[in-house]
């Protein structure tokens, strides 16, 4: 399956759109946050203050990126275990964050937040940092330099390779692969052992 380019922001019927078990390059403007900056963005929210960045069909990059090596705009930028933002997520998907990438499953709440308001869940390969890092054409500070590689980063982004991990359709590819993996498993002890001898 060829894998769809998508860019960022996204609009609620393009996030839609997307299923899981869909590979993507995306491209576009990125935030990256993890849960020091997702406290503090929620903290100020609720203060009614105006958040760094729009969240209206803003992607989450969950990544705290090294420092730059010369000539990059951006050191290895792995992605983080996204249950840490799982208590954050769902208020910020409510006010328009529409791209959520990480790695790991979601929480029901989360899952729950992205069918009501359209959201999506996009899946980076752990231990791909410096592959992921080859995709981002630029890296400025937004907010929050104290919090050092946990700051928020505006990130530009050219076809980064990730796959859809979880849809706001209620597909999840934590659930649907191992199940797919299982039923397949089965079929084979039916026909055989796994070295292809017959029972």
């Amino acid at each position: 399956m060829d894998a769809v380019r998508i860019s960022a922001p996204l609009t609620e019927a393009e996030a839609r759109a997307l299923r899981a078990g869909q590979r993507v390059l995306l491209s576009g403007t990125v935030y990256t946050a993890r849960d020091a900056a997702h406290r503090r963005l929620l903290e100020l929210l609720e203060r009614g203050g105006e958040p760094p960045f729009p969240l209206e069909g803003a992607a989450i990059y969950y990544c705290g990126p090294a420092p730059a090596p010369p000539g990059r705009a951006i050191g290895a930028a792995g992605p983080t275990t996204s249950y840490r933002m799982d208590a954050f997520a769902p208020a910020l998907i409510a006010r328009g964050l529409r791209v959520m990438i990480g790695k790991g499953p979601r929480s029901a709440p989360v899952l729950e937040a992205m069918r009501a308001h359209g959201a999506v869940y996009l899946a980076a390969t752990g231990g791909a940092g410096a592959l992921l890092a080859s995709c981002v054409e630029s890296c400025e500070l937004v907010a929050w330099p104290d919090l050092g590689a946990e700051a928020v980063r505006r990130l530009t982004l050219r076809d980064m390779p990730l796959t859809v991990a979880a849809d706001a359709a209620g597909g999840d590819l934590y659930v649907s692969g191992p199940a797919a993996w299982r039923e397949g498993a089965a079929k084979a002890k039916i026909k055989g052992d796994f070295h292809g001898n017959e029972r």
